[in-house]
């Protein structure tokens, strides 16, 4: 963690933030001492704890879509633990990047609920989920049906990219929140081109990006890629440009690869409703 940049941010934003504290040599030493003590996922605390003398609770908007994230992450979280529990469901090969996938979804856990707690708020309840989906994939976690337990996983991880997409604009106001939530987005990206390629070398017909709306997976998950045919992006028709292998207009396909659609939160919420029981 750069504090020297965190430090500089605040600076820049706010001018005259250490007029409100106690000057900024006194409170960069008095963080990294603090700092010192506690785990990653705990510095939005101690450095939030360390600036309520200067700001007041954050906007509740900022809050309600962490909290939002943070429902999306308990999702991810929950599931890969669970994939890991069941034994024989996950090959030994594999069970690595999982292993690797889980820690991530829950230092994200860890990361957004005490980085809502800095900010003033209430990290939301974990729900009680139902990976079945009301018993639309009843084998999602039987040792015969792997690829159901992939082609979920996918359809979460991609999700999660769209959704973090969607929620950025709200995030603007605040430049070191809505740089945590891009780099999760990022994290997410990694998770679902790694999870594509999984399930490509044993036979799904994927890439380790998105097609136009195609799912790979079938009709269940359509919710999750719908909107991802679009091939305009800031009013430019990307199939008018030259294609980049040489031809005179850039393919529906290629156009739609380029770029991951957002999802709003009433879309998200619509696809991981039939989760949560």
């Amino acid at each position: 963690m750069n504090l020297q940049n965190i430090f500089n941010q605040i600076e820049n934003t706010d001018p005259e933030i250490y007029e409100r504290l106690d000057g900024r040599r006194e409170l960069m030493q008095r963080f990294t001492k603090l700092g010192s003590k506690f785990a990653l996922t705990a510095v939005p605390v101690v450095l939030g704890g360390m600036l309520n003398k200067a700001y007041s609770q954050a906007p509740a908007s900022i809050v309600s879509i962490l909290n939002f994230a943070l429902t999306l992450e308990y999702l991810e979280s929950t599931f890969y633990a669970k994939g890991l529990a069941t034994s024989g469901l996950i090959p030994e090969s594999q069970r690595p990047s999982f292993d690797s996938i889980a820690k991530h979804e829950l230092d994200h856990v860890q990361f957004l609920s005490s980085t809502i707690i800095a900010l003033g708020g209430t990290p939301v309840a974990k729900p009680t989920f139902d990976y079945t989906a009301k018993g639309t994939f009843p084998d999602v976690f039987a040792t015969k049906d792997y690829a159901t337990f992939l082609a979920l996983s996918q359809t979460f991880e991609d999700t999660g990219v769209r959704a973090y997409k969607g929620q950025a604009g709200g995030l603007i106001s605040n430049n070191d929140v809505l740089t945590a939530a891009l780099q999760i987005h990022s994290v997410e990206a990694r998770h679902a081109s790694h999870i594509r390629s999984v399930r490509a070398a044993l036979g799904a017909s994927t890439k380790p990006w998105i097609t136009l709306n195609n799912t790979g997976i079938g009709a269940a998950v359509a919710a999750s890629y719908a909107g991802e045919e679009n091939t305009n992006q800031l009013g430019v028709n990307i199939k008018a440009l030259p294609s980049i292998k040489g031809g005179s207009s850039t393919s529906a396909d290629t156009a739609t690869e380029a770029f991951d659609e957002p999802l709003t939160k009433a879309q998200v919420l619509t696809i991981v409703m039939p989760f949560i029981q």
